[in-house]
This record gives structure tokens, C-alpha cells and sequence, in this order.
């Protein structure tokens, strides 16, 4: 067994206190660790939170969960470690059914990683709109199907948590209802649907929002859009991408005034160019130019992010001013529930899974732990 001990800990249900935590692959105790369990050093100011959980990532360290290898799987796993990322969704592309059905059946076989922990699939596309495919491929857009979605389950092993449909596409609501009915969670994005979409949606059992604010109709006052209905709406989570450069921190003051507590996710949706240098780069076989942190296609386009989940965290502290507890459950705690997986991991709780971030004052990561096992040490 293991501790840290006298260390600053972000403790379910006590906010940041000053305490012992004993661990192997789950934590055993929180108060006083015993006098046999060996001590893992922290420097002074360094705090313990939960585990980052990331629900929407292409990809990083120059691999894609498009490249449908284990190898490239291995390489997200290990590179988002480094931003204190204790498990992940790997996040697919609308490409053509062969790439989709290659890249899902890399992640059912993927048993074990070195870094963060592969949770499942996040299938972004290929049920989208045409008109705001964003970075999306149009040619492989393709019309809501339970029949295709099943497949695609099927070959994942059970292993895809999230879709993301666009509510507006004639066959959305059987397929979201089916989601929902098979505890899948239906995402509305990447669509041009109407608040009477959205709301028809959420009758069928929609619970999330991709992207808040990106690649989906805007608000306006005679009609409030994805957006609005983002805003509106108590029962959808909120994804958001917390680069500085996606959102407006005014978009995002907005956003959180008007979502409950627990409403809010963040994510990264990075690609394969995050914790590479700047260059050329390639997301869905579109070429991307990654410059300054942002990734772009040729006629201006962003095409995800490059950012780090340490970064998100820092920014809605430091930018936009909310509380560091707040902030960490965007990461965290509001993650884990959206997936149904509170009862395993979220939190620093007695009985729950020993994954930790390690942070320095300036939200640098120290030490990244996943379920005992200290996978990043800076």
C-alpha cells in the first residue's frame, strides 16, 4: 500500500483539506494512513485531486484513434497521462464505415494501457448535418440508423458511451431513443436543429451537448438554436473546449451562470498534433495547420484542439474566475456522472478507484496516478 501524507487533497464532500490518503488500486483510507504504507513524496504546495477524465479527444502525440491501432491508442494513452488525464474516450471521425469499423475494433481489443485509462468511444459522426459538418468530412455524413449503429457497437465490444447525432436529420429521434434505451449517451452536435428539435430530442432521451457553441446553430432572439437550447435546458450537459480559442470567455461566463452545478464538462477534443510541435498536421484526412495552439484546415476552419486538460482547468480558474473546486468537477466529478461511472471514480473517496492529478500552484502537472499506478512523474 501506498500514501500521501499530510498532503493538500481534494476530498469528496470536504473541498481541499490537509490529510493522509492510503491507496493501492483503489483508496482505502482517508485521515491516517498507516505506518507501514509506503510515503509518495509531494513538494510543498502541491495538491491531490481526481483524475482528469476526458470524454472527447481525437487524438495526441502524433497518433489518432482513426489510425485504428493499438499502437496509436498506446500513444494518446500515454501523452494525455501528461496532463494528469486518468482515462479517456477515444473519439472517432465521420469517414467512411471500413475506417469507423477498423478504429472501433482497435479499442475493443485494447485491454490494458500504459497511461491514461481508454474507457470506450466517443462516435462523433457520422449521424451529422451537413451545415455545420465543421472539420467533419461531408462525403461520409450519413443518415441517423439504429441498424448502423448497432454494428458499430457490436465490433466495439459494447464500448461506445457517447454519439453524437444531429436531432434535425430525419431518423435522429428513433436512434437517440434507442441510445437512451441502451445506455448510450445521445449528444446533440454538429447540427443545425431548432429549440423544437432539441426539445423533441431531450423527450427521446438526449443528455449532452458536443462542443458547446461550436458547429451547431447559434442563438438568436426569434431563435435560439443548439446554443440556446444549451443554455435553456436543465437536462443537457454541457461539453466545452476551454482553449481561449474555440469559446469567448463572455460565451463561457454565460454558459455557467445559466447551467446547474454538475452541468458542465470540460474536454479537450485535441488531435493527434497536441504535445507536438507546430507544423502540418492531418485530422480525418483533411491537412491541418497548427500554429500558436490553434489547428486550422486550409480555408480557416478549426479542426479540434491541441489543448491540455491542466490548461482547461487553469483557465476557468484564472480567466474566468470560477472556484478551483468548480473548475476540477468540470474535469472530474461532472464527467463521471454524465457516464455513469460515479460510483467507481470522480472523486477522492474512500472505496473509489485511486486515480490522481498532481498539481503545482501554477496548474503544472507533478504526478499523474491511475488506479495505484503512477503512470507520469514530472
Amino acid at each position: 500500500m501506498k500514501c500521501f501524507r499530510g498532503a493538500s487533497v481534494y476530498v469528496a464532500g470536504a473541498g481541499v483539506t490537509r490529510t493522509d490518503i492510503a491507496f493501492d488500486e483503489i483508496v482505502r483510507e482517508i485521515g491516517t494512513a498507516p505506518t507501514d504504507a509506503e510515503t509518495v513524496a509531494l513538494p510543498e504546495g502541491a495538491v491531490v485531486l481526481p483524475g482528469f477524465i476526458d470524454p472527447h479527444i481525437h487524438g495526441a502525440g502524433g497518433a489518432d484513434a482513426m489510425d485504428g491501432t493499438a499502437a496509436a491508442l498506446a500513444t494518446i494513452s500515454e501523452t494525455v497521462a501528461r496532463e494528469g488525464t486518468t482515462s479517456f474516450l477515444a473519439t472517432t471521425m465521420t469517414e467512411s464505415g471500413e475506417a469507423i469499423l477498423r478504429a472501433l475494433t482497435a479499442v475493443r481489443d485494447c485491454r490494458e494501457t500504459l497511461g491514461a485509462r481508454l474507457l470506450g468511444v466517443h462516435l462523433e459522426g457520422p449521424f451529422i448535418s451537413e451545415t455545420y459538418a465543421g472539420a467533419q468530412p461531408r462525403e461520409y455524413i450519413a443518415a441517423p440508423d439504429i441498424d448502423v449503429f448497432d454494428r458499430y457497437q457490436a465490433v466495439s465490444g459494447g464500448r461506445i458511451r457517447i454519439v453524437t447525432v444531429a436531432p434535425e436529420v430525419p431518423g435522429a429521434d428513433a436512434l437517440i431513443r434507442h441510445l437512451a434505451e441502451t445506455g448510450v449517451v445521445p449528444s446533440v452536435g454538429h447540427s443545425a436543429a431548432g429549440v423544437a428539435d432539441v426539445r423533441r430530442a431531450i423527450a427521446c432521451g438526449a443528455r449532452n451537448v458536443t462542443h458547446t457553441y461550436n458547429a451547431q446553430s447559434p442563438f438568436r432572439h426569434r431563435e435560439i438554436g443548439v446554443a440556446g437550447s444549451a443554455l435553456l435546458y436543465d437536462e443537457l450537459n454541457c461539453e466545452l473546449i476551454a482553449d481561449g480559442i474555440h469559446v469567448s470567455p463572455e460565451a463561457i461566463r454565460l454558459l455557467v451562470k445559466n447551467k446547474l452545478r454538475g452541468k458542465m464538462t470540460l474536454i479537450t477534443d485535441a488531435m493527434r498534433a497536441k504535445g507536438c510541435p507546430d507544423g502540418v498536421s492531418e485530422l480525418g484526412g483533411q491537412t491541418v495547420y497548427v500554429k500558436n495552439g490553434e489547428a486550422r484546415l486550409a480555408d480557416g476552419t478549426l479542426a479540434g484542439s491541441v489543448l491540455r486538460m491542466n490548461d482547461a482547468v487553469r483557465r476557468m480558474v484564472q480567466v474566468i474566475g470560477l472556484p478551483f473546486t468548480d473548475a476540477v468537477d468540470m474535469a472530474t466529478k461532472n464527467t463521471a456522472a454524465l457516464l455513469g461511472i460515479s460510483d467507481s471514480c470522480g472523486e477522492i473517496a474512500c472505496g473509489k478507484r485511486a486515480d490522481f492529478t498532481v498539481l503545482d500552484p501554477d496548474f503544472g502537472v507533478l504526478l499523474t496516478v491511475v488506479g495505484g499506478r503512477e503512470v507520469y512523474r514530472r
